[in-house]
């Protein structure tokens, strides 16, 4: 949207022309949606707190969590307004992977709002069945697949990129469609199990989506992409500033959610910013790559399987509890210790998978 007010000042002043720079946007996408964060924030916990829209705690859940009760939560709303707005003021609107992200973030975060009504409405911890979810996850990620595939204007985005293999690509044609749908719903439901404990969640999606700038940047360019054997897709690079406002939008939303949390972010959020980061890996075509750096996504979400598929076969718990941060937390490990070893691995995964940017 500013493009076009620059386009207009560029008129009296040729130095306005400086706002069509990708990278310039990109970092402006950052500093706004933080800002924006760090403003709204504090009105709208205090708006969750007058309303009595409050976390409810499981019961069978980690005993020292039941003090969390009432905390204000569907702070998730805050991520996805700042994401929709800053992607609206700094990116080229008229870039058709800009609004197929913005369509699938809002369309799980309204999945994520009806569950968060339900557990607020019902006062207690179960909102939408897993069908119900599962279904309108299907449907949201289905939609978006079907766009993307309709889309295409080239081979190479349809094309599964392994990592670390500079030939080994694989011409997905309409499995394409299963691919993203898998990815996204995947992603989406991940991000939402791993979201247990203070800002456990939210810092390895702003490290991915930082990562996802690099290769959204590299992808959308000729030069960088022939030079690292990448492929071109023209326009892609223009989800820079929707991942730079995933960031802002993060890192401001941890302002409040870090230990001991003022707010969280409920399914809302986590289901939102996991479809977000799901379609971005699918367009700039890294879905393996994304596999590597949400390695703590992929954790948790493995535990969760593990747990019930040995409950239901055998009778036996492998961990204390699932997902996997509460299993630490029943051994005696403080939260804080929990979430930050959680993050520290997060960083080294997102290196590893930039890494796969030379090591081909």
């Amino acid at each position: 949207m500013l493009i076009w007010l620059a386009d207009y000042l560029q008129s009296f002043d040729s130095g306005f022309k400086v706002f069509h720079y990708l990278t310039l946007r990109t970092i402006l996408g950052v500093l706004t949606a933080l800002c924006l964060s760090l403003l709204i924030g504090p009105l709208l916990i205090r708006k969750l707190s007058h309303f009595q829209i409050g976390q409810r705690i499981r019961e069978d859940g980690p005993q020292s969590h039941l003090s969390k009760a009432g905390t204000p939560t569907m702070g998730g709303a805050l991520i996805i307004l700042v994401i929709v707005v800053t992607t609206l003021l700094w990116s080229e609107l008229r870039n058709r992977f800009i609004w197929t992200a913005l369509m699938t973030t809002f369309a799980f975060g309204v999945i994520g709002w009806l569950d968060d009504y339900l557990k607020i409405s019902r006062k207690n911890s179960k909102g939408l069945t897993a069908r119900a979810k599962y279904t309108w996850q299907s449907v949201a990620a289905l939609v978006a697949a079907i766009l993307l595939f309709s889309s295409t204007r080239s081979p190479v985005e349809t094309q599964l990129i392994v990592p670390f293999f500079k030939h080994l690509v694989f011409q997905l044609g309409w499995v394409y469609v299963l691919t993203t749908y898998f990815v996204v719903v995947g992603t989406s439901n991940a991000v939402n199990l791993t979201d247990g404990l203070d800002g456990l969640a939210i810092m390895p999606t702003v490290l991915i989506a930082t990562a996802l700038i690099v290769f959204a940047y590299v992808t959308g360019n000729i030069k960088f992409s022939n030079y690292l054997g990448l492929p071109y897709i023209p326009g892609v690079g223009e989800l820079c500033v929707f991942c730079a406002a995933i960031v802002g939008a993060g890192l401001g939303f941890l302002w409040f959610n870090t230990y001991p949390a003022q707010v969280f972010m409920g399914d809302i959020g986590a289901l939102a910013l996991g479809a977000a980061l799901g379609v971005v890996s699918v367009m700039v075509r890294q879905e393996l790559v994304l596999f590597i750096m949400g390695g703590v996504f992929v954790l948790e979400t493995v535990s969760v399987i593990l747990q019930v598929g040995s409950f239901k076969l055998t009778g036996r718990r492998i961990f204390m509890m699932a997902p996997i941060h509460h299993h630490f937390e029943l051994k005696g490990w403080p939260e804080p210790r929990v979430i930050v070893r959680f993050w520290i691995i997060s960083v080294i995964l997102v290196l590893v998978g930039l890494a796969t940017l030379k090591i081909r």
